[in-house]
């Protein structure tokens, strides 16, 4: 009877959670530093990232954040934060990410994103310029951020 009570439960926060995943505009692109060994398997939540499943990647994440205080997992948890519109959580996110790896190429774009979907501009340039520091040669989280300017300025 037990078991019962806790499925119906689980299946009720799944529902409320469901209607989180359409909340997006862009599609999701979700990266992190594929060079990081101490990382814990993202596999399942970058799955759940790919279906917009926000709500399952945010049930995972929290999870894994709570045991691994691990660029990647805080990226990818700023990431899906920034997905459902929680601007100021996801710069929270990201921003311990950075701490801990200041050279975070994806979390250097993400941020930037963020900045550009909050209208700080010039915060965003900013991530530009730590991005051309961390690739001079060019590198895809440098043309993404720089591609997601261009559509928010019109240039």
């Amino acid at each position: 009877m037990m078991k019962k009570y806790a499925l119906l439960g689980f299946i009720g926060f799944c529902a409320v959670y469901a209607g989180f995943s359409a909340v997006t505009a862009l599609p999701a692109f979700a990266v992190d530093n594929m060079q990081s060994t101490d990382a814990p398997d993202l596999t399942s939540v970058r799955a759940k990232i790919d279906a917009k499943d926000y709500a399952g990647a945010l049930t995972e994440l929290r999870g894994l954040a709570e045991d691994n205080q691990q660029a990647d997992v805080y990226n990818l948890m700023g990431f899906t934060l920034r997905k459902t519109g929680d601007y100021k959580t996801s710069l929270t996110y990201y921003t311990k990410a950075l701490e801990l790896q200041p050279d975070h190429k994806a979390a250097r774009e993400y941020l930037g994103e963020l900045y550009v979907e909050t209208g700080e501009m010039a915060k965003a340039e900013e991530q530009v310029a730590s991005l051309k520091q961390l690739c001079p040669s060019g590198c895809e989280e440098l043309e993404d951020l720089q591609k997601a300017i261009a559509a928010k300025t019109g240039n």
